[in-house]
């Protein structure tokens, strides 16, 4: 920041007040100068943030998965809830949901459905 006093056209020195009112608006350029560099980082840094963490958690291209079924059992439905993959599995007359995550392929849940006695 410059200290240095200003001159007006005729080459005299400005007053007091003037001078504090351009030293004034030389502070207030100079913080917004700064907070839009700073916002300007941040917003590269989120984007270099979310590029760098979308490529490490991308799915695997392909992938083969074997789930096994108890004998008999019969797939009724699939479906997809979120990041979910949902298969109905019919096991001798028990009705079963299976759920894996879309991702990995892993199961990540089982509901069995029984007839009360």
């Amino acid at each position: 920041m410059s200290t240095e006093p200003l001159k007006d056209p005729d080459g005299k020195p400005l007053d007091p007040a003037a001078q504090a009112v351009v030293d004034k608006v030389r502070r207030i350029s100079t913080l917004s100068a700064i907070a839009t560099v700073l916002g300007i980082s941040v917003v590269i840094v989120m984007i270099g943030w979310r590029l760098y963490r979308g490529a490490a958690s991308a799915p695997p291209a392909q992938s083969d998965v074997v789930a096994t079924l108890p004998k008999g059992a019969k797939i009724t439905s699939t479906g997809t809830a979120g990041d979910r993959v949902v298969v109905t599995v019919d096991v001798g007359g028990t009705v079963e949901i299976r759920t894996f995550d879309a991702n990995t392929l892993q199961p990540v849940g089982r509901l069995r459905f029984v007839e009360e006695r």
